[in-house]
């Protein structure tokens, strides 16, 4: 049964529904903070949106990992509905033909469920940049935060949503599974530096937490690790490499296994298959896996040694403590994946994790400022004078 990749006809009513979902959010945040100033009720806006786009990338690593990506095969909708009860007789003969297939039931509603979500938190992003906006233009510039941050957050929600789209009508290519995980970080990214910023505005405080200038390249340079493990990690799970090494800290009885790595980071291929339409090697899985668990040393090391380093900073403590956390479940999680077999809950909270270092990584960093020179100067004296 033929099925059209794009059916533009159920739209409007995701998008009516996106915004029902929506309202619940933006209800919760007026009932709470109807007292406050627009400021706070704008940095509580943007903590809520925050919150529920984790929860989105934590959901989408749901998705992908119990194979529910392609449980409708069209975008927007399922089979040109807007839910999949709309779409039962077309679910149920694509089961009946391929009982083990990409649709089922219950996958199509994981699949719709995720497209939901991230129709709300779409929404929510417009209107945090519409507040924004507003605070600006009735209570002068200084009110709010510069506009291109929420128009640029606004930008990259749209320009995940075509990564979304693509995923489906691509069959999970991928390079656009991995670049939408990747993009669901940014936004992560984005969104944490608003409410950093918007915090500080609702404190009247435009100061951080002084550091050394030597200090905050290195925790720049941790995050841009992260980043790339992040990345790598995308591509394994988009590969289903996870299972290609069976034990730690050794990989299928050896240090150093067989791999092939020129075909290992061939990027631009269809799942499953070498560029030149082969299936792809387990020496190209493995290159894959191995390189993974590598920068994940690195990046343990380097993001453990920032948190030692930070472990005494007033003002720093609590997101020092919550790295820390993270690390150890990381490395956990990591650990698990690869001994128990890949089992759904450490590997969507492996997912969630790494989000949840970006974001702290990113919270310290927008919390934080250089020392000034002449700080840096009579730190010096006091030192050669000691």
């Amino acid at each position: 049964m033929h099925t059209s990749l794009y059916d533009w006809s159920p739209l409007l009513r995701m998008l009516m529904l996106g915004l029902v979902l929506a309202a619940g959010p933006l209800l919760l945040v007026y009932l709470r903070h109807r007292r406050a100033t627009p400021l706070g009720r704008l940095h509580a806006l943007t903590l809520v949106t925050l919150f529920l786009t984790f929860d989105l990338v934590l959901f989408g690593a749901f998705t992908r990992l119990t194979d529910s990506g392609l449980g409708c095969p069209d975008w927007p909708g399922c089979y040109g509905s807007a839910s999949p009860l709309g779409a039962s007789a077309q679910i149920t003969a694509a089961q009946s033909a391929m009982p083990t297939g990409p649709v089922t039931q219950g996958k199509a509603w994981v699949e719709m469920i995720h497209r939901y979500l991230a129709v709300s938190v779409g929404v929510l992003i417009v209107v945090l940049a519409v507040s924004n906006w507003l605070t600006r233009k009735h209570r002068g510039r200084q009110a709010g935060i510069s506009l291109w941050l929420p128009l640029l957050t606004l930008i990259w929600v749209c320009v995940q949503g075509a990564f979304g789209a693509l995923t489906v009508t691509m069959k999970l290519f991928p390079a656009i599974v991995s670049l939408h995980l990747l993009g669901g970080y940014v936004l992560l990214a984005l969104l944490t530096i608003q409410a950093v910023l918007s915090g500080q505005l609702q404190r009247s405080s435009h100061s951080g937490v002084a550091l050394s200038a030597g200090m905050r390249r290195a925790m720049g340079l941790a995050l841009g690790l992260l980043l790339l493990q992040a990345a790598s990690g995308a591509w394994v799970s988009t590969n289903y490499a996870v299972l290609v090494c069976s034990e730690f800290p050794m990989c299928q009885g050896t240090w150093w296994p067989q791999m092939d790595f020129s075909a290992a980071f061939e990027m631009w291929r269809p799942l499953g298959l070498g560029r030149d339409g082969e299936p792809i090697s387990f020496q190209a899985l493995t290159a894959i896996h191995y390189v993974h668990r590598t920068l994940a040393m690195l990046t343990l090391l380097l993001l453990g040694m920032v948190a030692w380093h930070l472990r005494a900073v007033s003002g720093l403590r609590l997101p020092v403590r919550a790295l820390g956390a993270l690390l150890a479940l990381q490395l956990v999680t990591g650990v698990s994946n690869v001994v128990l077999g890949w089992p759904l809950l450490a590997a969507v909270l492996h997912t969630g994790g790494a989000g949840a270092m970006v974001v702290v990584m990113v919270w310290m960093l927008a919390s934080t400022q250089a020392k000034p020179a002449a700080d840096r100067t009579q730190v010096f004296q006091r030192r050669v004078t000691e």
